[in-house]
């Protein structure tokens, strides 16, 4: 009886541990051990792209290029007295084949987030929920049937009745833990992102750019930075 429970907990574990989304953080190096740093009025900045998938996933906790974006690391220790702020306008990345790409504001990579999520990217709602119905409900009863010693082929049948007819009903209640999952994965982006972001005299900033997936690599990035003290503008390049 023990090793039936057990099976039933494992997949169990398998059908609803999957929807789940742990909130990663990243660690980054002093922006002085980055070999494209740059320094500008003592503001030194080093840059790292995520263009591969695994880094990527690693780095955000899902596949993060499967919703549309390439995330590019940005290190800036300030030990100077002037306050800087990134141009998004004018910060580009270059890919290996010189096309530029334009940031993506932290608002349009939420709004890709959502849209990944909504089609099955990230995790579905109600949609998702009944087409796993009917499976799910014949993965439950076999396992139901395992733990209970019934006969198996026959608590899948009905397991699968029973999935197919409350599918719909189980989507329904797990879409609102994907629209909270939706909501974490936001708040994330936003946390991590540098958009809008000051960089204070005596500061060390962390954080991430967002770039259109579409762009498959990632050569250089193509910096501006402005003095709010003085609005002066420096433009930096730092190669991959």
């Amino acid at each position: 009886m023990k090793k039936r429970i057990i099976i039933l907990a494992a997949i169990l574990g398998v059908l609803f541990g999957c929807t789940s989304y742990k909130k990663q953080y990243v660690g980054f190096r002093p922006a002085e051990d980055y070999l494209n740093r740059q320094i500008v009025n003592n503001l030194t900045i080093g840059a790292e792209a995520y263009a591969d998938k695994q880094s990527a996933k690693e780095a955000f906790g899902f596949n993060i290029k499967g919703t549309g974006l390439l995330p590019v690391q940005v290190v800036m220790n300030n030990q100077g007295t002037r306050t800087f702020e990134i141009n998004a306008s004018q910060t580009f990345l270059r890919d290996q084949n010189d096309h530029l790409w334009a940031i993506i504001t932290n608002k349009a990579a939420v709004e890709r987030i959502d849209q990944a999520t909504q089609t099955g990217a990230i995790g579905k709602g109600a949609g998702k929920g009944a087409m796993l119905g009917a499976a799910g409900g014949a993965i439950l009863g076999a396992a139901i049937g395992v733990v209970s010693g019934n006969n198996v082929l026959e608590a899948a049948g009905k397991g699968a009745a029973v999935g197919g007819a409350g599918g719909a009903v189980y989507g329904g209640a797990k879409g609102g833990t994907d629209s909270g999952k939706r909501w974490a994965i936001s708040d994330d982006i936003k946390e991590k992102g540098l958009e809008g972001k000051m960089i204070p005299p005596q500061a060390l900033a962390n954080g991430f750019l967002f770039f259109p997936a579409e762009a498959k690599t990632a050569k250089e990035l193509r910096l501006q930075l402005r003095e709010k003290e003085t609005g002066q503008i420096h433009t930096l390049i730092l190669p991959f």
